[in-house]
């Protein structure tokens, strides 16, 4: 059971509307590197995960990705709050308009729709934490190349504080995957 709170996690502040930008966030609103994923993934690998400490993890992380996809959702509706439509179809997000209108829609960057088949879930403990170590660093790299896309103060911040995010859940996996390393081999039974 989750308590929502009514505010981001982080704020959001936007200068200006950047459509270019706005239309590179979508690789983080519906990716398949992106929050969304990232929340499904550790969402449904929490069943097959032995520990409860564990398990927990994975349910803290996947809430936490959901709070993050929050985010940037809001700063793509942020930075194309107002635009005219013939700037969006200059922008490449025409298709977007003609099928969502200003509706976010979690698609990637170039368009391509958000599916199932970005995530894992093996039942493998040890395969899925590598995978969660792995979707972390890949969303790390992916902030880190959008930093370097804009010059709007505040993007550039929120990106930082969610790029932060990806390096500390990449750790705590981390520590995940030793711990689980230690259940599952002290359960020998001769």
């Amino acid at each position: 059971m989750w308590v929502y709170e009514k505010r981001l996690e982080y704020p959001v502040r936007v200068e200006r509307t950047d459509l270019r930008m706005a239309k590179y966030l979508f690789a983080q609103y519906g990716g398949p590197d992106s929050e969304l994923s990232a929340a499904v993934r550790y969402l449904n690998q929490r069943y097959t995960i032995p520990t409860n400490r564990a398990k927990g993890l994975l349910t803290d992380i996947g809430t936490e990705e959901m709070a993050h996809w929050e985010i940037i959702g809001t700063m793509i509706y942020k930075l194309t709050q107002g635009a005219p439509v013939e700037e969006l179809e200059k922008a490449g997000l025409g298709a977007h308009f003609v099928e969502h209108d200003r509706a976010l829609f979690p698609h990637d960057a170039a368009g391509v729709p958000w599916t199932a088949a970005y995530i894992q879930a093996h039942g493998d403990p040890i395969a899925d934490l590598h995978e969660d170590m792995a979707s972390e660093q890949k969303a790390r790299v992916t902030y880190e190349h959008l930093i370097r896309m804009t010059d709007d103060p505040g993007i550039i911040d929120t990106l930082r504080f969610l790029r932060e995010r990806e390096v500390v859940h990449f750790q705590r996996f981390g520590e995940a995957l030793n711990y689980v390393h230690e259940y599952m081999e002290s359960r020998k039974y001769y």
